[in-house]
C-alpha cells in the first residue's frame, strides 16, 4: 500500500531538501508539499513527482479534510497553536516537528497523555532535528559515568539559509535552560556566554533552551548540560568554499575501563544548516514510515533518539555528505 506524506512548508528550503531525499529513499511514496503559496511548490512538485496543496497552518481542517487521510504530518515550519498536532493525532497518523524549544512542548505532551497517539508523535525541536544528539550517542556509549556534555552550533553568516531558518534565528530567546550542579536553571543567555574552540581560533556562544539539553540530561544523567549557539566562519568559508554548518560536542566523564577521558566531536555539513536539519527530518521520517525495512514503531510520544538508531542515522548522515570526527583525550 503507497503511503502518504504530507510536509508542510514543504517546498521550502529544510521542507524541499527533505522532500527531495524522501523520494531517493521510496519512489513510491506520494508526497504533498503544503502551504499557503502552493504555486511556489510546483516546479518543485514536478521535479520529485509530487503534489502541492494550498494550506494555512493556522487553520489546516478543511484543506486536510479535502485531501483526506495521510500517514505522515511533517510541520517543517512554525505551529504555533498545534494545529497540525491535533490533525494528526486525530486521523491517527504520525507527525513529526522540527521547530518547537523546549518551553513549546508542554501543550502537546499533554494532548498525548490524555489521549496516546496511534503512531508515533515525534518531538524533534533538537538542533537540526537531532542530528548532534544522534550524532554523540555512540561516544555516550563509552562512558561509564558522565560528568558533563556541552554541545554548540556554529553559524556562518555567509550560509544562505531559507526563510524559516532566519525566522527562527531572529526569534532566539535569549531565556536558556542549563543543567548545573544536578540542578536546572533557567537564565538569561546573554549573561552565560563562554569561549569555544574552534578551528584555529575560538568563537563566543551562549545557551539556549533547545530539546537537546533536557535529552542529554536523560541519556547521561550528567551533572552539568548546556547548548550554546554562536556564530562564526565556517570550515567551508575557511577553505574558500561555500559556508558549511558545525556542531561541536564535548563530554568529559569516566570510561567503561575506568579511565578519565575527554570526547570531542564535530559534526560538519558542507550544505549548510539547512541541509543538515533536513537530514535530521528523513532519519525520522524514514523510521516512522518503515522505509528502513523494519517493523512500523509503537504509537506515542518519541524523539528522534528514541526511535532511531544512531548507527544507522550516522550511516544516512554520511551517506548525504555530513562529516563526523571524533578527537580523544
Amino acid at each position: 500500500m503507497v503511503q502518504r506524506v504530507l510536509i508542510a512548508g514543504g517546498y521550502g528550503a529544510v521542507g524541499g531538501t527533505t522532500a527531495r531525499y524522501l523520494r531517493r529513499l521510496a519512489p513510491d511514496l506520494e508526497i504533498i508539499l503544503a502551504g499557503r503559496t502552493p504555486e511556489s511548490g510546483a516546479e518543485l512538485a514536478r521535479e520529485i513527482g509530487a503534489t502541492t496543496l494550498r494550506l494555512d497552518v493556522a487553520d489546516p481542517a478543511a484543506a486536510l479534510a479535502d485531501l483526506g487521510p495521510v500517514d505522515l504530518i511533517m510541520a517543517a515550519l512554525q505551529d504555533r497553536g498545534d494545529a497540525l498536532i491535533q490533525a494528526a493525532m486525530a486521523q491517527g497518523a504520525a507527525h513529526i516537528g522540527i521547530t518547537k524549544v523546549v518551553e513549546e512542548t508542554g501543550p502537546a505532551v499533554f494532548a498525548a497523555l490524555h489521549a496516546p497517539p496511534r503512531r508515533p508523535v515525534v518531538l524533534a525541536g533538537h538542533w537540526a532535528a537531532g542530528v548532534l544528539i544522534l550524532a554523540v550517542r555512540p561516544a555516550i556509549a563509552e562512558f561509564d559515568r558522565v560528568d558533563s556534555v556541552v554541545m554548540a552550533a556554529l553559524y556562518d553568516m555567509a550560509d544562505a539559509v531559507g526563510p524559516m531558518s532566519a525566522a527562527d534565528a531572529e526569534a532566539f530567546s535569549p531565556r536558556a535552560l542549563l543543567r548545573r550542579d544536578r540542578q536546572w536553571a533557567w537564565v538569561d543567555g546573554n549573561e552565560h556566554g563562554r569561549g569555544l574552540r574552534f578551528a584555529d581560533g575560538e568563537a563566543t556562544v551562549q545557551p539556549l533552551a533547545t530539546l537537546d539539553v533536557p535529552s542529554l540530561a536523560a541519556l547521561t544523567g550528567a551533572p552539568d548540560i548546556r547548548f550554546d549557539f554562536g556564530m562564526a566562519d565556517s570550515l567551508g568559508t575557511r577553505a574558500g568554499g561555500r559556508a558549511s554548518h558545525e556542531g561541536v560536542i564535548e563530554i568529559v566523564g569516566v570510561l567503561r575501563s575506568g579511565r578519565p577521558a575527554r570526547r570531542r566531536i564535530l559534526v560538519s555539513d558542507p550544505r549548510g544548516v539547512d541541509h543538515m536539519t533536513a537530514l535530521g527530518a528523513v532519519v525520522v521520517a524514514e523510521r516512522v514510515l518503515g522505509l528502513d525495512g523494519l517493523p512500523l514503531p509503537a504509537g506515542g510520544l518519541a524523539l528522534p533518539e528514541t526511535l532511531v538508531a544512531p548507527e544507522a542515522a550516522i550511516a544516512r548522515f554520511e551517506q548525504f555528505g555530513l562529516r563526523i570526527t571524533t578527537e580523544m583525550e
